[in-house]
């Protein structure tokens, strides 16, 4: 038996018991008294439940040619049975549970039990992180609640999930339903009035959000909404919804084929005489959701053949999930809901995140998008180009990673950067690793040394204390090419998150909204304040800092490898202050990869570029508006580079220098100065011994290297210079 996480709250009901559920869940209605638990078998694919855990827990270890692979975690961080913190490379689940899940499940919840809406807590959500919030989903127009089941695990770690189901004889008028989320998100609010409220709007539940968060704007809610249908009057299917009432009860079960060759734009899958249709938004993107990135070609097709082929039966239930009556009552409640929710877009005070897909055939999610952030006070947009309206079963969203990217996710009234992060999963690693950064993975063939205590250099990370507090110093190359490479080898060996100091203008500013620096935020970027330094080094945090900057990262031609560091010590006494272990780094390779065309003289020598530069940088955010020198107010603007036929990168950890019992540290400045210059005066002659000895690297080519690991190893053994 799997366990159950019960709802909070005074009114409870159970489901009918002649139409007992094969799954665990505890509801909570408007109108019932009892708490009783529906207990019985989970739901069951294959022998395999869909709710429970599949796999044990796992981290993540290479297998050879850049393969990755799992194995058992490490124990989890609990204190008096509550999960106080995630382990890096948790599992997340993602990809273990498919879209032929959603349908076996649906199956069990559609029986008719004569009751009203109602909360339910899918099992696969146990037991959150201490103090984590609650997150409501609010289904599309199928309402059953289970649109959320490929992400019930991930959530389930950072959130309480509840989510709502509408049963299929469901009448209750949409104001009915507006105050019966209403109701729940006051009486949560009452018991943690200082956390946040999720509200996770599919299709028709974006309405809903916009329709409760503009009636409660005191309670601190953040709205989600997934292809919002407040733009339904808009909907391509308009012309269709005329036809769909006229057509009789007997024809009713060809209506998931007509609606499914409208929604994915004549998109099919052939078998032997027959030509059929997959429902939904992108039907490639629901069925790949298991298949391995890493796959070859031929067997990813093969999968991908099988995965459709496994969804066709489940195309006739979707009249069971819909049936007449119910479809024509839904597209007119969706009709009321969508005037309702624009009507009071004006009143919305909340935090609005909106996902919209690229290929949404039912409504114009990408306009919706756009119109609803400028409506709204306080929002954001991520676009989604290449998948359709079921955008949260279809493959390559991953809602967690979406929510730290975008930095929504915190515990109390004010996001806190260090304390509200969650690390990356292994699946987030993979897909960094494999579908971003995978082309300059293997062109950059990184490598890494690091020096022991004595002195002696060796390949890896060995030299680096494992406990922290750690303050990583180092030389920041053009552009930050060697970030990946150096947070994701810390990842792979050690199992350690390397949290860094960024510039505040890449979460503050203009460029702060972007969904290119997403992924910088999921893998522990923080800005660079006082502040966040402190509360780093006092969590035992490893923290990477450049001192240089942005005067490093976006150097002029003939700087390579010259370092750019303020008159004062800044970070050495922060350091001793925590007995902190400081290790100085050099990294090498932007010249080997890049060839810097255009630098910042140049740039501001065309006029039209000039002009943009110096607009962009107009509000942006001064780093350091006291300090005077090369690092002072460094404008911000992309150089102008061509590729080169990629070398290699280097990396040298030095000699860990120990503050901890350094008091002379803190209470002198010229003590503090001396050993700030001799971490400069460290990572000077650690670049020029990188540089001398990549001159006697066999393998500096990447041709070299593509033609040694297509015969003998992984791109991580191949092998390099001799320290």
């Amino acid at each position: 038996m799997t366990s159950v996480i019960g709802f909070p709250g005074p009114h409870f009901c159970v489901l009918n018991s002649e139409n007992k559920p094969r799954f665990q869940v505890q509801v909570r209605t408007l109108g019932s008294k009892d708490s009783p638990v529906l207990s019985s078998d989970s739901v069951a694919v294959n022998g395999v439940s869909v709710i429970e855990e599949r796999e044990e827990r796992r981290s993540l270890i290479d297998e050879g040619n850049g393969r990755l692979r799992h194995k058992v975690n490490k124990e989890k961080r609990v204190k008096d049975g509550v999960l106080e913190s995630l382990e890096p490379l948790w599992d997340d689940g993602y990809g273990t549970v498919t879209v032929k899940d959603y349908f076996d499940a649906t199956k069990e919840m559609i029986k008719p039990d004569g009751g009203p809406p109602r909360w339910f807590c899918p099992v696969a959500c146990e037991a959150p992180l201490k103090d984590s919030p609650i997150l409501f989903f609010l289904p599309g127009l199928d309402g059953t609640g289970w649109g959320l089941i490929l992400h019930h695990k991930a959530l389930g770690k950072a959130f309480e999930v509840r989510c709502l189901h509408i049963p299929i004889n469901d009448r209750t008028p949409f104001e009915g339903l507006v105050k019966f989320v209403e109701e729940t998100i006051r009486l949560e609010h009452a018991s943690s009035p200082n956390k946040p409220i999720y509200l996770v709007g599919d299709s028709f539940g974006g309405c809903l959000s916009l329709a409760v968060a503009a009636r409660n704007p005191t309670i601190d809610l953040v709205l989600i909404l997934v292809n919002s249908a407040s733009s339904i009057e808009r909907s391509q299917l308009q012309p269709l919804f005329p036809i769909l009432e006229a057509i009789p009860d007997e024809l009713h079960t060809a209506i998931p084929y007509l609606l499914s060759f409208v929604m994915v734009s004549n998109f099919s899958f052939s078998m032997p005489n027959t030509r059929t249709f997959i429902p939904s938004g992108d039907p490639t993107k629901m069925a790949m959701v298991n298949i391995e990135s890493r796959l070859p070609p031929s067997l990813k097709l093969t999968q991908l053949s099988r995965n459709l082929t496994a969804l066709l039966p489940c195309l006739s239930s979707l009249a069971d999930i819909i049936p007449r009556a119910t479809l024509l009552w839904k597209l007119k409640l969706l009709k009321s809901a969508a005037a309702y929710a624009n009507s009071r877009l004006h009143a919305v005070k909340a935090e609005v995140l909106v996902l919209a897909s690229g290929k949404d055939n039912m409504v114009p999610s990408r306009d919706e998008a756009q119109r609803l952030m400028n409506s709204l006070q306080n929002c954001t947009v991520r676009h989604f180009n290449d998948n359709g309206h079921t955008l949260l079963l279809e493959d390559g969203i991953n809602l967690l990673t979406v929510i730290k990217g975008t930095c929504k996710y915190r515990r109390s009234r004010k996001r806190d950067y260090v304390s509200d992060f969650l690390p990356p999963s292994m699946s987030e690693l993979k897909y960094t690793s494999d579908e971003v950064f995978g082309l300059l993975r293997l062109a950059t063939g990184s490598v890494m040394f690091s020096t022991l205590e004595d002195g002696k250099i060796v390949r890896g990370l060995a030299g680096v204390p494992h406990e922290g507090p750690v303050l990583i110093v180092g030389y920041h190359n053009l552009m930050g090419l060697e970030l990946n490479s150096l947070v994701e080898e810390f990842l792979r060996e050690k199992n350690i998150m390397v949290r860094g100091a960024a510039h505040p203008e890449l979460f503050w500013g203009k460029s702060g909204s972007s969904a290119s620096l997403d992924l910088l935020k999921v893998f522990g970027a923080v800005p660079v304040t006082a502040k966040n330094l402190f509360k780093l080094l006092s969590s035992k945090s490893h923290v990477l800092l450049y001192p240089g900057g942005a005067r490093e990262a976006l150097h002029f031609k003939g700087e390579e490898y010259e370092l750019f560091w303020p008159n004062q010590p800044e970070f050495v006494r922060m350091a001793a202050r925590f007995g902190a272990t400081i290790v100085p780094f050099a990294a090498v390779g932007e010249d080997d990869l890049l060839e810097l065309v255009f630098d910042y003289n140049d740039l501001k020598k065309i006029p039209v570029i000039s002009d943009y530069i110096k607009e962009s940088n107009r509000d942006a955010i001064r780093l350091r508006d006291e300090t005077s020198g090369e690092v002072a107010n460094v404008d911000l603007f992309f150089p102008g580079v061509l590729p080169k036929l990629p070398g290699r990168f280097y990396y040298l950890f030095g000699k860990p220098i120990v503050t901890k019992g350094k008091k002379e540290i803190l209470k002198d400045k010229e003590n503090a100065n001396k050993l700030y210059l001799e971490i400069q005066s460290d990572i000077e002659n650690s670049l020029a011994y990188l540089l001398k000895k990549r001159e006697e690297d066999p393998y500096r080519s990447i041709i070299d290297r593509t033609a040694y690991r297509a015969i003998y190893s992984p791109i991580h053994e191949v092998p390099t210079f001799e320290p």
